[in-house]
């Protein structure tokens, strides 16, 4: 179903709706003595056969500078997330990205030298393991506006992408006017997907697209609907030599080769010895190391059923001298992270034995020989189940009590 919104409805041109068909039910929960109004939806029969069209008249409302819309703060939640996060948010990485994707008429206009990362995350809490985002301040024209990037990492294309952008949009615009009250115009947002999956793109780029009309009926409701597309950089097809030529720095090169290939890391296994130029070039910048560093994680991160350690050893065999010793260090430091993790566990484990020996001490001294299925509860419990069970065994007046489905035979408990 469709909807227009409009301030009256005489602006809905009359040709679009049939004369003879009367307004269809309405509600309104407003007390009749309410200073305000509240949405009032009315259904048309239009003349185009396509589905019915819902007619919204907007009421007044609350100012979007009343509603102080805090952008929530970013959240890692992906190895995907983590790279695209820790390379494209330094400006000089961002710059060359967008230099090499945006159209030429469009670059002529963007001052990138004013490009300046905004805080914050847009995207809904449930989505945040398959998008990424950043938003970017730049001058368009002299003007102030904002560039805005999401990054889909996933393996299925988003149908509804123009919707979700849209809603985003709003919360940029909102978060704008809570910070600059006075504002009567909004900045103008620029939308960036960077995407890649199994099958590449091939669902609407534009707001148009996803509504239910024909060609004849859009001409004519064009004007009351929302229209806007968003750029797009598809990595899914994209080969090796054209990242390769992209005119940006050599780390997010690196990156986007990475991305393209994240679902086989044997293929970045693979291919690694070629990209090796690029691998020395970003180790001699400043804070090439510690970048070297997130890249090989994030490989090995990805590494899945294979293993980080069989993904790391065929680097290891594939590479140079200088990135075999960054790959050695990296291979220390998760072997010191599982000694770490490995002891943690080892003393969780110890702390659950402990609990579970003297809690069985304590219900046999109380209830006699504990039945099997109380013993099978006990050496299953977690350490908040032992925990639990310790502060009822002394005042609980059965075995039943303390575990609260384990019964033991009345010929084995003694009285309290």
């Amino acid at each position: 179903m469709n909807e227009l919104r409009v301030e009256h409805p005489l602006a809905v041109p009359s040709r679009f709706i049939e004369s003879s068909i009367a307004a269809g039910t309405s509600r309104s929960t407003a007390r009749p003595d309410s200073p305000r109004a509240v949405p009032l939806t009315v259904a048309f029969r239009a003349k185009s056969p396509s589905l019915p069209v819902i007619l919204y008249m907007a009421p007044p409302h609350r100012s979007a500078r009343s509603r102080r819309s805090a952008p929530r703060r970013p959240t890692v939640s992906s190895p995907h997330d983590a790279l695209f996060r820790e390379t494209f948010s330094r400006i000089e990485h961002a710059t060359g990205a967008l230099r090499a994707v945006l159209p030429p008429k469009l670059l002529a206009r963007l001052d990138l030298g004013s490009l300046r990362l905004r805080p914050g995350s847009f995207i809904d809490q449930a989505l945040s393991s398959r998008h990424s985002d950043l938003l970017f301040s730049v001058k368009l024209d002299g003007r102030p506006a904002f560039l805005y990037v999401l990054f889909e990492h996933q393996r299925k294309v988003d149908r509804l992408m123009p919707l979700r952008l849209l809603g985003y949009l709003v919360r940029i615009w909102e978060r704008f006017l809570a910070d600059h009250p006075d504002a009567a115009r909004l900045p103008a947002i620029l939308p960036l997907v960077l995407h890649h999956s199994e099958r590449g793109w091939h669902a609407p780029t534009s707001f148009e697209e996803l509504l239910d009309l024909d060609p004849t009926t859009f001409a004519v409701v064009r004007k009351y609907v929302p229209r806007f597309q968003f750029m797009l950089d598809d990595l899914s097809d994209e080969t090796d030599e054209a990242l390769r030529a992209r005119a940006m720095s050599a780390l997010g090169r690196l990156v986007l080769w990475c991305l393209r290939h994240a679902d086989n890391p044997d293929e970045i296994v693979r291919r690694v010895p070629r990209w090796l130029d690029l691998v020395a070039e970003v180790r001699r910048a400043p804070d090439g190391a510690a970048a070297l560093a997130t890249l090989w994680r994030y490989v090995v991160a990805i590494s899945g059923r294979r293993g980080p350690e069989r993904v790391l050893q065929q680097m290891i065999a594939a590479v140079d001298q200088d990135t075999r010793e960054e790959l050695v260090s990296i291979a220390d430091y998760l072997h010191e992270k599982g000694r770490r993790q490995g002891r943690q566990e080892g003393r969780q484990e110890g702390r659950q034995e402990g609990q579970r020996r003297t809690l069985t001490h304590l219900l046999t001294a109380r209830f006699g020989a504990l039945p099997k299925a109380a013993v099978a509860r006990l050496q299953a419990a977690t350490s908040s189940q032992l925990d639990r069970w310790a502060e009822r065994v002394l005042t609980a007046p059965t075995l039943d009590a303390v575990l609260g489905s384990a019964r033991a035979p009345a010929s084995r408990r003694r009285a309290p």
